[in-house]
């Protein structure tokens, strides 16, 4: 197959297992995030599913750089959603599509991530102007400021230094650090070696067994670390609570099995919307995780099937 023919195709199935991920993003049920089980924070799942449908196309553009994917996505998704939804999964998602379509022949999580540190070794000063003005464009919930490389400025370095910068309070900035390290370390084996993003027909709702899958790597997650996004909005002790929690529930899934039917589960996600705790960082790694083992699945979507997306964020 010629070069240009299978970067198209591996393009094509990029994009179709990112619409698949987003839509798994709300069609199970995570704690704190919007889903279809469960609206939150003002926003419902059609909101996401629009979203990640109108960022598709600008992420998984050929030809363009990792900046210019971030900027027309995030400007696609205000021309949608009128607000930020899918900051977090934007950025995480952009040098995925790029390593992607420069790498087509990458298929196992070895040879991805070592296609995605090629591209984040490779951003320069533009990605960076790019990249933040999306970011100051759609405003994320307790930006704040920082005293060098401050996204309402221009930067001086390029997009993977200046995360750099900012790895200590985000850690998406830290997965650019890091090669998306964390990714592959903890959540691509959570997931195991049987997990599909095609159990499911198109448009229906997923099986018992990707629920699980899918709350078991975002418990996974989310028990791993502080959500960078509870900390901006919530501050550090709020964050570190439902981190404990997270761990309870991991525990408890290990002893018991699925979750989905649990009431308990179930109120503990109301529970944090009452008092408007949204672990929007969590969920942006794990649609990313879905994405990096849809690419290594050998169950892999076929390069023409595409369904419907939603994503879940940094509102």
């Amino acid at each position: 197959m010629p070069v240009t023919e299978m970067r198209q195709c591996a393009t094509d199935r990029a994009r179709a297992c990112f619409l698949r991920a987003c839509e798994l993003d709300v069609a199970v049920r995570k704690p704190g995030n919007v889903s279809r089980a469960s609206a939150g924070h003002g926003m419902t799942a059609d909101a996401f599913v629009a979203s990640a449908e109108a960022a598709a196309g600008p992420l998984f553009e050929r030809g363009t750089s990792v900046g210019e994917r971030i900027e027309a996505a995030v400007e696609a998704t205000w021309a949608v959603a009128g607000c930020n939804t899918n900051l977090g999964i934007v950025l995480l998602c952009a040098p995925i599509a790029r390593a992607i379509e420069l790498r087509p022949d990458a298929s196992s999580p070895a040879e991805l991530q070592d296609a995605i540190e090629s591209v984040l070794g490779a951003l320069d000063l533009s990605d960076a102007q790019a990249a933040f003005r999306a970011i100051a464009r759609a405003r994320p919930g307790g930006l704040g400021t920082a005293a060098d490389q401050d996204v309402r400025h221009a930067p001086s370095m390029d997009l993977r230094a200046a995360m750099a910068l900012a790895a200590h309070r985000d850690s998406i900035a830290g997965l650019y650090r890091d090669g998306y390290g964390a990714l592959f370390d903890l959540g691509v084996p959570t997931l195991g070696t049987g997990f599909s993003l095609k159990t499911t027909r198109v448009g229906g709702p997923p099986d018992a067994a990707t629920v699980a899958a899918v709350q078991r790597l975002y418990l996974a997650l989310l028990s791993s670390v502080a959500d960078s996004h509870i900390v901006r909005i919530h501050g550090d002790a709020v964050a570190h609570i439902v981190m404990t929690a997270a761990q309870g529930w991991r525990v408890r899934e290990r002893c018991r099995g699925g979750l989905d039917a649990d009431p308990d589960f179930a109120a503990w996600d109301a529970s944090l919307k009452a008092d408007g705790i949204n672990p929007g960082t969590t969920a942006d790694l794990t649609v990313a995780t879905l994405l990096i083992a849809g690419l290594a699945s050998p169950s892999r979507p076929a390069a023409g099937w595409s369904g419907p997306g939603g994503t879940d964020r940094d509102t």
